[in-house]
């Protein structure tokens, strides 16, 4: 009878890790068609080559009758989803089918080997030990992420989460975005005319009496001016709140975009362009027509005008977004910009600062802050600090921990999570 139950239990488990194996196959088999729809050949290796990890790993479970085994993948499929560039996409949401099928192949076995008694004596153990670590990871996690956003009093680093009163709290002396169209120019292609515009956001009170910092603040690939102010409120709701606190002064903050006409794409042949050329928008478009309608420090729009108020000018981005700050205004217009920021992103090596940031034209001008953020999982993180620490070499005007610095956010990867949180920190750095 002993083994007959376990010839049984044993058949169960073995369809438990064969339908997992089988599931395991048809997702990646899907992700490897889409990818294929695509036609990027590199991604679609990648993806290639993941996916027969991943089908050989099920089959050796299968065989192996290990069902605990399939932690290691449901922890896999977490890091690849949180690493992801796409975060929405239907792709990425094979990771998270994936996970779940892992997830239930791991605990379904376990279970049923506990019951039939046919598992090693280690079965109970490493239930026991799963849920253990996965309850105490998920506390941890939460905890911190609780601590953060419950933190009282002035703002200050919170590398988890972004303090409730400044993200949750609606504020009671709101500023306003406004809509600002400009002429300018196809300057990484055709040269052609173009009417763009930007969002303009305004503290409560603007008057045009004052005078205020400024701060252009660009997105990323795939995404466009209203992305940080209109398609995240959040981000106005904190700019209100710590201006409202006192944590910051009163500042303008522009989010244009550097794309240019029609030219919404991926590619990166079309992309880069873009963001090296967008100094020129900026600097001979862009920047007359904002500080030409608004109060800044700019005494005039003549360059020595511009040049002579850059200490209240602050120029960030996300992604590619975070590179054009590094080309396009550190590279490019150091002359007119003071502050920095660059989010998830670099694409600038130590051989392109020294060929623009460190030349004759643009090396005497100080750079006061330089600031560097992006995640724990952030597919960015590795060429980014690779970047970052090149330029230091060989940058002698940025001395790290004095006027630049580089933050890595827990648990966060390529998504507004993180930038919301990377906004936060830089806020409170620039214009002291």
């Amino acid at each position: 009878m002993n083994v007959i139950r376990y010839l049984k239990s044993s058949f169960k488990c073995d369809l438990v890790c064969l339908g997992g194996a089988l599931a395991t196959a048809v997702v990646q088999i899907v992700h490897v068609a889409m990818y294929a729809a695509i036609g990027e050949p590199r991604s679609l290796l990648i993806i290639s080559f993941l996916g027969a990890v991943f089908a050989l790993f099920a089959l050796f479970v299968w065989r192996a009758r290990l069902p605990a085994l399939w932690a290691g993948a449901a922890a896999a499929c977490v890091v690849l989803h949180m690493c992801s560039n796409i975060a929405s996409s239907l792709a990425d949401l094979t990771y998270a089918v994936q996970g779940a099928v892992a997830v239930l192949c791991c605990f379904g076995g376990l279970i049923l080997q506990i019951r039939e008694r046919a598992c090693p004596r280690l079965a109970p153990a490493t239930l026991v030990a799963l849920l253990s670590a996965a309850a105490l990871g998920l506390s941890v996690w939460l905890g911190s992420v609780a601590a953060a956003n419950g933190a009282a009093g002035r703002a200050q680093p919170a590398l988890w989460a972004v303090p409730d009163a400044y993200d949750a709290v609606a504020c009671p002396e709101p500023g306003r975005v406004e809509e600002l169209t400009y002429e300018t120019k196809a300057y990484a292609t055709d040269g052609r005319a173009l009417t763009k515009r930007a969002l303009v956001y305004l503290p409560y009170g603007y008057t045009e009496a004052e005078r205020y910092d400024i701060l252009y603040l660009l997105h990323g690939t795939g995404d466009g001016e209203t992305y940080w102010l209109a398609e995240n409120p959040q981000n106005k709701t904190l700019l209100d709140n710590l201006i409202y606190h006192g944590d910051v002064s009163p500042l303008i903050v522009v989010t244009p975009t550097w794309y240019e006409g029609d030219d919404y794409t991926w590619d990166a042949s079309v992309c880069d362009p873009l963001i090296e050329s967008f100094n020129e928008e900026f600097r001979s478009d862009l920047l007359p027509a904002v500080e030409g309608k608004y109060s800044t420090y700019a005494a005039d729009l003549t360059a020595e005008g511009i040049a002579a108020s850059r200490a209240h000018r602050a120029f960030a981005g996300l992604s590619r977004g975070a590179a054009a700050t590094y080309r396009s205004a550190l590279c490019g217009s150091l002359d007119y910009v003071g502050w920095f920021g660059a989010f998830s992103g670099c694409g600038t090596d130590a051989a392109y600062w020294q060929a623009h940031a460190a030349s004759a034209a643009l090396g005497e001008y100080p750079i006061y802050y330089l600031y560097n953020t992006s995640g724990t999982f952030d597919f960015a993180l590795r060429g980014h600090v690779r970047d970052f620490n090149d330029i230091l070499a060989a940058e002698p005007r940025l001395v790290l921990g004095k006027n630049c610095s580089f933050d890595v956010f827990p648990m966060r990867y390529h998504s507004m999570g993180s930038w919301h949180l990377a906004l936060y920190h830089f806020l409170q750095k620039i214009f002291r």
